[in-house]
């Protein structure tokens, strides 16, 4: 029997689209110093490292020949995705391609020009000063008031971890107890980081990457849609984690 196929149909479109990414700024080119890193890193966060891609950023190393191949393999190594390469001189961005990674210009070279440059005919827009983001050690925890911006990390290792504003995605938040936010939790979210099992997650609007506890974790596509964009509490139940509304 044989199968015909619809040719009138469209077998894929393209789309614009800003998918979350998790971005590997290197500050060494060398591969096992970067490996000593990530085993540390792994054992901070087990859920974080798995399948996660990856952007390594390369735009601050002064490697013209870069081992861009053996980074990538200590990175897949530890769970990590290599997707693509940002910055690096043109033998980089070859490396990147002959390996099937993507490559993004610098970053530098994607900002607009600088007020220096502009003519002084062009009317310039005040800029208003950005509101400071404030971090608050507690005993045996931490409050940070403000938004978690995309690509940023906050840590409370010993302790709570209080986010007075939003996780943003692409933001990652951390905490050897629990971690409550109190505002929209789009990025990722790792309570009981050191395997405490009475660790939980709190939040007032849920859209997280990633929900982790004690190193069990669900990603977005994991959760219950009905919960989603609702404000719940996630703890762990015989080693799996559940979510439920908070009342």
């Amino acid at each position: 029997m044989s199968l015909r196929v619809e040719r009138d149909s469209m077998a894929f479109t393209f789309k614009g689209g800003m998918l979350p990414m998790t971005v590997m700024e290197l500050a060494s080119a060398d591969p096992e110093h970067i490996r000593e890193q990530l085993a540390g890193k792994l054992s901070q966060s087990p859920a974080f490292f798995h399948h996660t891609p990856v952007v390594l950023n390369v735009e601050h190393l002064d490697e013209p020949h870069l081992a861009l191949e053996r980074i990538c393999a200590v990175c897949r190594d530890h769970k990590l995705l290599p997707v693509a390469v940002r910055g690096g001189p043109d033998p980089v961005k070859q490396s990147a391609w002959a390996l099937g990674l993507g490559w993004f210009p610098p970053q530098d070279a994607e900002r607009p020009r600088s007020l220096e440059s502009v003519s002084s005919d062009e009317a310039i827009p005040p800029v208003e000063p950005e509101t400071p983001l404030k971090a608050e050690d507690m005993s045996g925890g931490r409050i940070f008031r403000g938004t978690v911006r995309s690509g940023q990390q906050i840590t409370s290792p010993e302790g709570d971890l209080v986010v007075v504003g939003a996780v943003n995605a692409g933001a990652e938040v951390l905490a050897g107890g629990s971690v409550h936010v109190y505002g929209p939790l789009r990025g990722r979210a790792l309570a009981g980081i050191h395997g405490n099992h009475q660790a939980g997650i709190f939040c007032r609007e849920l859209r997280a990457e990633l929900l982790s506890v004690a190193g069990n974790y669900k990603r977005l596509e994991d959760i219950d849609p009905r919960l989603l964009d609702s404000a719940v509490q996630v703890r762990l139940t015989e080693e799996q984690l559940s979510i439920m509304p908070l009342d």
